[in-house]
């Protein structure tokens, strides 16, 4: 049993698990404290999320969480793949509203394709986390520092471009489908397996990035040289790599990750941009949440970020009668607050463990 416990799959896992069900009890604590009349079927509800609904609407809505949960994989990713590297790319939002205005701004305002709006979208994220590296590289400027700096300058950038392109009377940009439906992303029949849902070829697109991933960093050359600048930049120096390109190649890569991530959302016409907004998307930030709670691993990824996304979709269903339509925020909140413990957690377990040993070999 212990040699099971040892195995560091096991650990992630047993320490994603044991952050969930502490954000859930203690969102149901705060739901007890304001009022325990409605806590227990309010908690159930958010746990359920699309399950709440009767069996015809429960594909539809299942369709519309896949959809919100594929740029929200793909933002994990790009956290995962810097982090892995040695670099915490917090710019992962801004990076992400740069796909988002690239995209919209090439499909409403100069009418292109699809593909050619996520492509623009992709070279968008990477030039913005390009300029972190360049920092990093040369100046040695932090990376969150700047991140975080670049993440402002892209968010009121994009509303001040998107403006040109959103309704007269609302602050949203154009419709999509009516607008340039070509820059629609294709459903190839997705959408009607999940009931007319916004289900597109961003499902398979995002499984086979996680995979590719999941490659470049356990199989190949380009992944071990990346690891080795990020752990000790002066001895991979000294070992003839490339430091400062490594860097650079790094974060546009992890921006390229979130500029795809926000092209796979707008693209769908699920959501559109609204040019007034004053914060950066949160879909950055929880990408940090689902990131750990996935043990840092790509396939780990794509279950974390449906688990958060679920969560944060079933907070709409909490007992607005006993409760604020804010409380909903709370608990999702705590919950992705909480996935950020999965690393504590897990170092846990290990000194437990190798405690347990010590004590059995004292003996």
């Amino acid at each position: 049993m212990r040699k099971f416990l040892k195995n560091e799959g096991v650990q992630a896992f047993l320490a994603s698990v044991i952050c969930i069900l502490l954000g859930i009890l203690i969102g149901y604590i705060v739901l007890l404290l304001i009022n325990p009349q409605g806590a227990g079927e309010s908690i159930m509800n958010v746990i359920k999320n699309f399950f709440y609904k009767k069996p015809a609407r429960q594909m539809k809505e299942l369709g519309n969480t896949l959809a919100k949960t594929m740029p929200l994989i793909l933002c994990s990713l790009s956290i995962l793949f810097s982090y892995k590297v040695g670099l915490f790319n917090i710019g992962t939002a801004g990076q992400y509203v740069a796909g988002a205005c690239a995209s919209l701004y090439a499909a409403l305002a100069w009418g292109w394709g699809w593909f050619p709006c996520m492509l623009l979208a992709i070279f968008a994220g990477a030039l913005l986390a390009s300029i972190t590296g360049l920092l990093k590289a040369y100046c040695n400027v932090n990376e969150v520092i700047s991140g975080i700096m670049l993440n402002w300058i892209a968010l009121y950038t994009a509303n001040t471009l998107l403006t040109n392109v959103k309704e007269s009377t609302s602050p949203y940009t154009l419709y999509l489908d009516k607008t340039n439906p070509s820059a629609l992303l294709p459903t190839v029949g997705l959408d009607q397996v999940f009931n007319n849902s916004n289900v597109t070829i961003a499902v398979p697109i995002t499984i086979l990035v996680a995979v590719c991933i999941w490659i470049i960093l356990s199989k190949s050359k380009l992944g071990y040289e990346l690891k080795a600048t990020g752990n000790n930049k002066n001895a991979a120096k000294y070992a003839g790599m490339a430091q400062n390109r490594n860097i650079i190649l790094t974060l546009a890569i992890s921006g390229a990750l979130a500029g795809l991530g926000a092209s796979l959302l707008y693209q769908t016409g699920y959501m559109r941009w609204e040019c007034t907004q004053s914060s950066v998307p949160a879909m950055g930030f929880n990408g940090i949440a689902a990131a750990f709670l996935g043990g840092l691993h790509p396939i780990g990824a794509i279950f974390s970020s449906f688990f958060i996304q679920h969560i944060t979709d079933g907070g709409q269903y909490v007992n607005t009668n006993f409760y604020s339509s804010q409380i909903s925020d709370v608990i999702s909140s705590v919950i992705i607050y909480l996935c950020g413990f999965v690393l504590f957690i897990k170092l846990t377990m290990k000194k437990i463990l190798a405690k347990k040993d010590e004590q059995k070999g004292a003996k």
